[in-house]
């Protein structure tokens, strides 16, 4: 049997509307879907497709899996919710590629990309990402605290706006609570803070604060959180709600 092929797409973070034409396409064309339950949940049941769904912390063996249907001649789509690039997928797949069976480097592997988290919350937000910014993972499964800690005071003190993704989950709830006594050693008490939790849903939830007066414990695994830098301004609307944007011009250059 001839090998297949594996497209590693990005459904965006949530309405079939924000995900792309090219990822629409390849999910519809494939014979095979694989991915973490609930987004194979969000995706319309076709004819004669199978789907292969998994738990959340099984990214490597999804991978494997999804290589050795490929091999076998299938059409497989991988799924991934925002960007498969960003915290996703696609890196999953390839350390799979680098450590295991070598014909899965013959395989054609494509990437479809999506809409990011942080750049659905941004575009709700407005322009929070006009200037320079750091994306950082809170997640200490597969790194540990001292990195996540050394990276994001090299953020603070580079005044970059950041995006964190993972915040918190059931299983380390008082992270959070330590990325913010760290962040609050090294920025203004000011600074513009952002709780956006499943934006673009309809359980969309976006609590505008600043660090000083902030509640971590709001955030949970479907929340990005948005740190802004010191040029980050906040702009009231006419309704009396508001827009957030970063300034492309900085310091001395404004």
């Amino acid at each position: 049997m001839s090998a297949g092929s594996l497209a590693i797409v990005g459904l965006g973070p949530g309405p079939h509307e924000l995900m792309t034409f090219e990822a629409d396409a390849a999910i519809r064309s494939a014979s095979d879907l694989v991915g973490y339950g609930p987004y194979l949940d969000r995706l319309p049941a076709l004819p004669e497709q199978k789907r292969h769904a998994s738990d959340n912390r099984v990214e490597i063996d999804r991978a494997r899996q999804a290589l050795d249907l490929a091999l076998g001649g299938a059409r497989v789509a991988v799924v991934s919710g925002g960007d498969p690039g960003v915290f996703a997928m696609a890196a999953a797949v390839f350390e799979a590629v680098e450590r295991g069976d070598p014909r899965w480097r013959d395989l054609d592997i494509e990437i479809h990309p999506g809409v990011s988290a942080m750049l659905a919350v941004a575009a709700r937000l407005g322009a929070p990402l006009g200037h320079d910014f750091a994306v950082i993972s809170l997640s200490d499964n597969l790194k540990p605290w001292d990195a996540i800690a050394r990276r994001l005071t090299a953020a603070a003190q580079a005044d970059f706006v950041m995006a964190l993704y993972n915040p918190a989950s059931k299983a380390r709830p008082h992270l959070i609570h330590d990325v913010f006594k760290l962040l609050r050693g090294l920025k203004a008490p000011e600074t513009i803070v952002a709780f956006a939790r499943a934006v673009n849903r309809p359980d969309e939830r976006i609590e505008l604060t600043t660090l000083g007066a902030a509640d971590p414990s709001v955030a949970d695994m479907s929340t990005l959180v948005l740190i802004g830098s010191s040029a980050t301004r906040r702009v009231t609307r006419g309704n009396g709600g508001f827009w957030v944007y970063s300034p492309r011009s900085y310091g001395d250059m404004r």
